[in-house]
């Protein structure tokens, strides 16, 4: 199992966060405290550059749509960017494909993150 580690950068109206590693159940309270520490403002729109993210289990997919309905709440969204197999296969499987806003790279997310906001 991949350690899961975070790496975080901020333009106008928007947080990337970009993650590497496993996301599953023993670390999702990790994302979940990473994601409310670096926000800046509740209705900023959030990326996830989600690259060097292989393997997504259930109680990860729990927490991203938990997040997106917090920062939809506060007027925000949840942007998921560059998805590998495994964890594209999840959101098709389970049908939160069509919940989460999924953009093939970082700057698309970025780009759809700044018309939005």
């Amino acid at each position: 199992m991949t350690p899961l580690t975070f790496a975080c950068q901020h333009v106008p109206g928007v947080t990337v966060i970009s993650m590497a590693g496993d996301l599953n159940a023993a670390n999702v309270d990790q994302l979940d405290a990473f994601v409310s520490r670096a926000r800046r403002q509740p209705g900023d729109h959030l990326v996830l550059d989600l690259s060097e993210v292989p393997h997504v289990g259930r109680s990860g997919l729990r927490v991203l749509l938990n997040v997106r309905a917090l920062l939809r709440r506060h007027g925000g969204d949840l942007h998921l960017a560059s998805l590998q197999q495994a964890p594209a296969r999840l959101l098709n499987d389970t049908g939160a494909r069509l919940i989460l806003t999924v953009h093939h790279n970082v700057e698309q997310a970025i780009l759809a993150a700044l018309r939005a906001h």
